[in-house]
């Protein structure tokens, strides 16, 4: 029998305390009984709490449902009372003590079996069903009874105690009359004796209570049957199991069910290993595929057949400025309305082939490289289309700066040799014997030469800028210093055109830190650019003061600011903003006529940014340009 089989407990390590949620669970599986008679144990505990609260929810139900009767009864009774004694209490009359009131009352009373009772407002019975002719005088005050009290504070009023002349259980409601006379209202009292329906639902909670344990004897019986039939082949194994320990041949086990223990117990653990080995690597798959789809710098859009989202990440939410919550199972179509690439998605569903395209977005102008793979789901929420999307704004942009540099510096470099050639072949075609006419295309040659020297000097060293090959030194700068030492170099230059040099300090000027050398370069350029483009005769004004500026975390930083002004031609502004571009010239015969290269703006933009700093230009008053050089005190690290 299932009962001598060992526990499984061990015997020199006690067990540890049971949680208290399944205490009798414990205390049943460690009694040493059969299963089935364990499992009876729990049925039956597990029924009769049952059948306990619902007995218990029963009996208060119908507490609820009786009291809720009884005062319905009498909402209904007192306004029939009501009704009948309207015409006794008419207006007219004087306060009713007279004995034709008491006996209309008890008339009434027998009527309806209730007692009906008129009471005064200040607590004297007027009359009362319950007591005969004459004896009105001796009943005692009632206002101090609890429905008296709430009917002649809200209008009506409500209690259950003991009647006092015939000891049974009465439900009194009160309620107030008005009589139209100077007495004021009178207060009406029903009674209602509660015995007869109390007894009714005592006979209803006594068949509800033998209905529940028949119906506990039931379930028992039933669960009792149903552990017995359903332990009966482990009875059977267990049986077998010792006749194979006494060596006695046992039944054949085909004839048992296919659901012993051991093949349970060994087909769940297997079928638990394998599935949380493949929940564990789909798990892991998973949380690869987010990671490379969130780290990836391409923006990745997974459609079904249907052309519903499944997967965004976010590089494309950047891109497409959408949201991966708002855009998931959702048709993209509706989601972000772009003829082309929709016309994208749609041709590569129906074609089921790999698809190529360039476009820019119309908002935000940005370019993309758009790659369409069809990854071969044929039902609804299945990979269809994978859209792989590269941002080559930055590409497109920097090949078009390309070209403009490469056909730049081919016309500044073309020019100078132009003139070379031009000049040499007329010394070779008998220029040279002349004297005078010699030396002068020599001379043309020879600044045509340092023109072109000069481009070829600048362009290397914007090249070493760009490239960061050139190192700025950290150090300590006296701005003054350094602004007089340029001011003293452009000062014979200024002199030949007859220009005025102002120099304004703001005093004291802290210390800026950076390389000295690049800074009067920078100082040296504005100087030189504003003498070029000032007619004879103007004002190039050179100022510096002590700013602050916001720094990217909301703080303020100080810093210096240097300004450049002239009383020049001016740059008109819709080319101020690209004035810093390479070989970019406002008046290019001008330009080249003052003997520019078109690059000493952007070297100056270089060397400014390489400070940690930033220029621009703008208008002067009333005329010319100011070239605004903005330098931190403190470089950031």
């Amino acid at each position: 029998m299932a009962r001598d089989l060992p526990s499984p407990r061990n015997s020199h390590q006690p067990p540890a305390p049971p949680p208290p949620t399944d205490h009798m669970t414990t205390v049943f599986s460690s009694m040493n009984m059969p299963v089935r008679w364990k499992l009876t144990g729990i049925a039956i505990l597990v029924t009769t709490c049952s059948l306990v609260l619902v007995g218990l929810a029963a009996m208060q139900l119908l507490d609820r449902q009786r009291l809720f009767q009884q005062r319905t009864i009498l909402e209904h009774t007192i306004a029939a009372v009501e009704s009948a004694l309207t015409p006794v209490l008419a207006p007219q009359q004087d306060r009713p003590l007279d004995p034709a009131l008491q006996t209309f009352v008890r008339t009434l009373g027998a009527r309806t079996s209730l007692q009906i009772t008129l009471i005064a407002p200040d607590g004297t019975v007027l009359a009362d069903s319950a007591i005969q002719e004459g004896t009105l005088a001796p009943i005692a005050n009632q206002s101090h009874t609890p429905e008296i009290r709430q009917a002649l504070s809200t209008g009506q009023g409500q209690d259950e105690r003991i009647n006092t002349v015939n000891g049974a259980r009465t439900l009194y409601r009160a309620i107030s009359i008005a009589t139209g006379n100077d007495s004021g209202p009178v207060i009406l009292r029903v009674g209602m004796t509660t015995t007869q329906i109390d007894q009714a639902f005592d006979r209803l909670k006594l068949i509800i209570l033998f209905s529940l344990g028949a119906a506990c004897l039931a379930v028992l019986s039933t669960t009792i049957w149903l552990t017995r039939a359903q332990q009966q082949p482990w009875v059977k194994i267990v049986r077998a199991i010792r006749q194979l320990a006494s060596r006695i041949l046992p039944p054949p086990l085909h004839a048992f069910q296919e659901d012993d223990g051991n093949n349970i117990a060994n087909w769940l653990d297997q079928t638990a290993h394998q599935v949380q080995a493949k929940i564990a690597e789909l798990s892991e798959d998973r949380a690869q595929l987010l990671a490379v789809l969130t780290s990836m710098v391409e923006g990745v859009l997974v459609l079904d057949r249907r052309g519903y989202v499944l997967q965004i990440n976010p590089a494309l939410e950047r891109i497409l400025g959408i949201s991966r919550a708002e855009a998931r199972g959702r048709p993209f179509a509706e989601l972000y309305r772009n003829q082309q690439l929709n016309e994208l998605i749609e041709t590569t569903l129906l074609s089921r082939a790999h698809r190529k395209t360039e476009l820019t977005l119309p908002l935000t102008g940005r370019c993309l490289q758009i790659e369409a793979s069809f990854a071969g789901g044929e039902h609804d929420n299945e990979a269809c289309v994978v859209l792989v999307c590269h941002d080559i704004t930055e590409l497109r942009h920097l090949e078009t700066i390309r070209k403009d540099f490469v056909a730049n510096v081919s016309h500044e470099l073309r020019t100078p040799l132009t003139s070379i050639k031009g000049y040499v072949e007329a010394l070779l075609d008998g220029a040279k014997d002349d004297p005078a006419m010699l030396s002068s295309f020599l001379d043309i040659i020879l600044k045509q030469s340092d023109r072109l020297n000069l481009i070829i000097a600048d362009l290397l060293e914007l090249s070493r800028i760009e490239s960061g090959q050139l190192v700025f030194r950290e150090e300590p700068i006296d701005l003054r210093m350094v602004l007089d030492r340029a001011v003293s170099t452009i000062k014979p230059l200024a002199q030949k055109k007859d220009h005025r040099l102002v120099v304004h300090f703001e005093e004291p000027l802290p210390a800026l830190i950076g390389d000295e050398d690049r800074l009067g370069q920078i100082m040296t350029n504005l100087l030189d650019n504003a003498v070029k483009y000032t007619p004879p005769a103007g004002t190039i004004t050179v100022t510096a003061q002590r700013v602050t500026q916001s720094r990217p975390d909301g703080s303020l930083d100080e810093a210096i600011e240097i300004s450049v002004a002239d009383t020049g031609i001016g740059i008109p502004p819709q080319d101020r903003p690209r004035v810093f571009e390479r070989f970019y010239r406002v008046d290019k015969a001008r330009s080249r006529e003052l003997g520019g290269t078109g690059l000493g703006l952007a070297i100056v933009k270089h060397l400014v940014e390489g400070h940690g700093g930033e220029v621009w230009v703008e208008a002067n008053t009333p005329k010319g340009s100011r070239f605004i050089v903005r330098l931190p005190t403190h470089r950031s690290s």
